[in-house]
């Protein structure tokens, strides 16, 4: 199979779904009302909620939503074979995940800009509100686990990859000082500067991983699992604008420029896929993730497909910048599409790859061993990047040398392989560092605001005592899950709380379907909710009894299974809540009883 073939049928898809069924939704089951005057003009304050253009919207929405996950799921999920990744990013996205994206941000719009808890509380019960505050919090605190031993095992013994990565810190805050104090306004400006030091960081670094400066760079994996939790703590207590917007506002160049740039490369480069349709690991026994294809396929890839996280960005920032509900297709149900292509474009860029070296990048050698797999082309690929890259589990490093593989196919570009290679790892590096600036300091503001129950002062959110306590707390809480974890043990229970939290949000989004009276379309919500919550709780449960408990990970065990009880509950009273609304419809005293 060639991976262009692969390209050009997604797109094809891709583009079919959004004209026709993100019409559909839009016009047959959300109803939207451009006359409608949405939160952004409502509420206007001139700084959250602020009346802005759909396609700068689009490009807030979709920087905040394409984290490293739809990079990195597709990379690991690949262990399954392409076909099986190829199916579910398709189907997923257009069936569930734009779909949940959309109705999220629609509803959000329709409650004032408010979040998916409160909407839970609103439409559903106290019940299932509080339900979703808790697992708000608890998908924050493993996303950062999940996110961040992937930059681990990306930067041990790495010191070239480590510089470039560290680099873009002060670029970053110098950046936020540049558009706040010295160039107010200029963001072409910045933006140029910003770009042009982030390439300068991965080309000085030969020089550096030579220098006396190397050495110093040149971590283990326990040290920078301990080095993270610390950067995650001080960079949620900055001020937002002297590190995260800035990054941010750079990482969305980056992400959208590289991925087009990949796409071309395939264009171009025309590879064809190695890896085969599907690989003898679908039964169970992989080694990277350790179950079978079913449930598995579906919490690995996650983000790419359908992502609860989501649903915090299109109930957060995202409905108070909405200037016209015709507007919500596009920036809901676009961005997620988009996302998709990101993600099978990761997908191919790992499969081009021989299954040997495939296997033996993302494995311990003690695990490559019985795969029974040989390596093939490793020993050149290490060469040409100037690092070893055998037993680097996480997706990360695969995806950065089948990204550098395909670049240096381009005629004339082959001696630029190790700079690719650097440069793809900054690319992915940096994305994860911004999940973890931003998830960092939302979980502290979501344990800020449950401290403060119990304690006033630590409501006021600029308040330093409870800033320092709140973001050391949450800092340490997603670091000793860092550090006690591995790749097979955190990546799961990352993805079971991602999918969970996108089977509470389709569920609210399912009882708001049905309270408009649009009670047939609810099967648009209903049927990928179920389909979730089935896969995602037998994929908790086989994770507990047969990966975690049997190997003393009671604390994993813990929270998958705190998790599931979440989730069960808020779908059993939100299916009491849709009975009692069926039958009083059927009784005919039914008009829209929802404020949406």
């Amino acid at each position: 199979m060639n991976a262009l073939t692969l390209l050009l049928i997604t797109i094809l898809i891709l583009l079919l779904a959004y004209r026709y069924y993100g019409y559909f939704i839009a016009t047959k089951v959300l109803v939207l009302d451009p006359a409608k005057t949405t939160p952004a003009h409502t509420l206007s304050d001139g700084r959250d909620y602020v009346p802005t253009n759909k396609w700068v919207v689009f490009g807030h929405h979709f920087a905040a939503i394409a984290g490293a996950g739809p990079l990195i799921g597709p990379v690991l999920a690949a262990q399954f074979g392409y076909v099986p990744g190829f199916l579910w990013l398709l189907i997923g996205a257009v069936l569930a995940g734009g779909v949940h994206d959309m109705v999220v941000l629609f509803a959000s719009i329709r409650h004032k800009g408010r979040s998916l808890a409160e909407i839970a509380k609103d439409e559903v019960s106290r019940v299932t509100g509080a339900a979703s505050s808790i697992a708000v919090l608890l998908i924050i605190l493993l996303t950062m686990a999940g996110l961040a031993i992937v930059i681990v095992n990306a930067l041990y013994a790495n010191p070239w990859g480590t510089f470039t990565v560290a680099f873009t810190i002060p670029i970053a805050m110098f950046i936020g000082i540049y558009m706040r104090y010295l160039r107010p306004g200029k963001l072409a400006e910045a933006s140029f500067i910003g770009i042009i030091l982030v390439l300068l960081g991965v080309i000085l670094g030969p020089a550096v991983k030579s220098s006396a400066l190397g050495s110093l760079l040149n971590f283990n994996d326990q040290q920078l699992k301990l080095l993270l939790p610390t950067y995650g703590f001080i960079a949620a207590t900055l001020p937002v604008w002297f590190l995260l917007a800035p990054r941010d506002y750079l990482s969305s160049y980056m992400k959208i420029g590289t991925i087009a740039a990949l796409a071309i490369g395939i264009f171009l480069v025309r590879p064809d896929i190695q890896m085969p349709p599907v690989t003898k690991f679908v039964s169970g026994g992989g080694p990277i993730i350790p179950g079978p294809v079913w449930p598995f396929l579906m919490i690995t890839i996650a983000c790419g497909a359908v992502s609860g996280f989501h649903s915090l960005i299109a109930s957060g920032t995202t409905p108070k910048l909405v200037d016209n509900e015709n507007d919500i297709p596009v920036i809901g149900y676009g961005a997620m599409l988009t996302e998709c292509f990101v993600a099978m474009m990761a997908l191919i860029a790992a499969t081009v790859l021989q299954p040997g070296d495939y296997f033996a990048i993302n494995s311990s050698a003690k695990a490559f061993a019985k795969t029974g797999y040989h390596i093939v082309d490793l020993p050149r690929l290490s060469s040409l990047v100037g690092e070893e890259i055998a037993h680097r589990p996480g997706g990360a490093v695969s995806l950065a040398v089948g990204m550098a593989n395909i670049f240096s196919s381009i005629p004339g570009l082959k001696a630029l392989m190790a700079y690719w290679y650097q440069f793809a790892i900054m690319f992915e590096a940096l994305f994860i560092l911004t999940t973890i600036d931003a998830g960092t300091r939302v979980a502290r503001y979501i344990l800020q605001d449950i401290m403060g129950k119990v304690y006033k002062p630590f409501e006021r959110v600029n308040w330093w005592p409870g800033v320092l306590i709140t973001g050391g707390l949450v800092s340490f809480a997603w670091g000793y899950l860092l550090y006690g974890g591995s790749i097979s043990t955190i990546w799961p229970i990352f993805g079971v709380a991602n999918q969970l939290l996108a089977t509470l949000a389709l569920t609210v989004g399912t009882t708001i379907i049905i309270k408009k009276g649009k009670i047939k379309y609810a099967l648009i919500t209903l049927l990928p909710m179920i389909v979730l919550f089935v896969t995602t709780v037998t994929a908790g449960i086989w994770s507990t009894f047969k990966n975690y408990l049997p190997n003393g990970l009671v604390v994993n065990a813990v929270l998958m299974i705190v998790m599931i009880a979440i989730v069960v509950t808020v779908v059993v009273d939100s299916s009491m809540q849709w009975m009692r609304i069926i039958r009083k419809h059927n009784e005919g005293g039914m008009g829209e009883l929802s404020r949406t």
